[in-house]
């Protein structure tokens, strides 16, 4: 093929594109559009009657009076004199309308190509509806005329970016993608998801902000309170690590203040003037309400380590040693520094706590000592973390057996968008 492939990957937070066989995505622009029609627009559930008909709207006029709109980081540039809008929530899409025109601007304005000469690469979350991935096929068959169409599992492609690493090649383990907006663990057996064991978790990067300017809200008064959500997003991002202990990091930061605490400078984005924030805590305890949630919010009280050994426990007996021992991280929420390590001991507590018991069971039951191999827990930790999924697509897409995967624009005119319901890779209907 002489044209690379397009691969696109749209999370809650940020969309990631580029071209197959590249190691990093060229673009990284938040997941968002600035509409005239103001914030919300006409909302078109993905599962709802109505996302089909608003795809075919844009369909059928795709001309200059269509343009005008903002994705990305022009959109936040604009949002006072244009409706701000988040078509993904959750990693679902809620409003097709708007994910056309998003798709539009990415395709025309950042990669400019021409979709007509290419083959996209696209993912789509854990238990996706079918009806979206007809949605899908239809908006980029009809609208912009690709020459051929993948719908790859995050999941599935994080597995594979996690080779990297230099461990076994293999598509069996236990995929923990936290993103901006909701952390998933899903359990992958063989390049299979194991659906029923999936579990969501509502702790995702911009809780962790939310909590972090929270707490400098109630410790400095030098924040504008205006700056106080980009000033927390950068401390999280900047400084912000786990602990293995709580209770010995405060005495830690207690006994040496001066060398735990760190100034970190600003600039005002109005006035220009620069301000001081002192962090201290923070660093800390951002990260650590994935594994005491209760600190942040009462809605919530599962800890990480504790959710992760449950997907495992309640997958098929004979894929649970294989699931523990290929726990692979993807997103941008799992990078904080000593986090694959913290999982790991926890998760290997849990597991080290189930053998003793079962052991004394079987001891008072039987009346002798049984042995069982401990489990092996790995957490694995890669350079392409951050970009995990769409690095995994760059991998797929950049070899030769991958046209043969993908539904054809050829295949679609004969068939209709119920062809994406069907996987080539492991022949099922999704």
């Amino acid at each position: 093929m002489n044209t690379k492939t397009v691969v696109i990957d749209n999370g809650t937070g940020y969309t990631k594109m580029g071209y197959a066989g590249n190691n990093d995505p060229q673009f990284i622009i938040p997941t968002v559009i600035a509409t005239r029609d103001g914030p919300g627009g006409t909302q078109t559930s993905g599962a709802g009657g109505q996302s089909k008909q608003a795809s075919s709207n844009i369909a059928s006029k795709r001309g200059i009076e269509d343009m005008d709109f903002y994705i990305g980081d022009e959109a936040m540039a604009n949002s006072l004199t244009y409706g701000v809008n988040y078509p993904v929530r959750h990693g679902q899409v809620e409003n097709w309308d708007h994910m056309e025109k998003f798709h539009q601007a990415c395709i025309y304005q950042y990669l400019r190509c021409e979709p007509e000469d290419h083959y996209f690469l696209l993912t789509e979350p854990p238990l996706n509806a079918p009806e979206n991935r007809e949605y899908t096929a239809e908006i980029f068959f009809e609208s912009f005329g690709i020459k051929g169409l993948y719908i790859g599992v995050q999941a599935v492609l994080a597995l594979a970016a996690s080779w990297t690493s230099k461990r076994e090649q293999t598509l069996t383990g236990t995929v923990i993608d936290s993103g901006d907006g909701v952390t998933h663990v899903i359990p992958v057996a063989e390049g299979y998801v194991i659906g029923s064991s999936i579990k969501h978790i509502p702790i995702a990067g911009r809780d962790i902000t939310y909590f972090v300017q929270q707490l400098l809200r109630e410790r400095e008064n030098s924040i504008p309170p205006e700056e106080s959500m980009e000033v927390a997003k950068r401390i999280k991002e900047m400084y912000s690590y786990v602990c293995p202990r709580i209770d010995k990091e405060f005495a830690k930061y207690d006994a040496e203040p001066l060398k735990w605490f760190k100034k970190c400078e600003f600039l005002h984005s109005v006035t220009k003037k620069p301000y001081t924030v002192d962090v201290g805590f923070e660093r800390f305890l951002g990260p650590e309400i994935f594994f005491n949630p209760e600190i942040a919010s009462s809605d919530f009280l599962t800890p990480l380590p504790e959710v992760v050994d449950q997907v495992i426990q309640s997958c098929p007996i004979d894929t649970r040693r294989g699931l523990y021992k290929n726990i692979v991280l993807s997103g941008g929420s799992t990078m904080f520094k000593d986090f694959n390590r913290r999982l790991e001991r926890d998760i290997q507590k849990l597991t080290s706590a189930r053998l003793e018991m079962s052991a004394l069971s079987a001891h008072t039951s039987l009346g002798q000592n049984v042995t069982q191999k401990e489990i092996e827990v790995n957490v694995v930790q890669h350079k392409r973390q951050r970009y995990a999924v769409w690095f995994g697509g760059s991998l797929l897409a950049d070899t030769a057996e991958f046209y043969s995967y993908c539904h054809t624009k050829a295949q679609y005119e004969e068939y209709g968008p119920s062809i994406a319901r069907y996987n080539k890779v492991f022949g099922s209907v999704l």
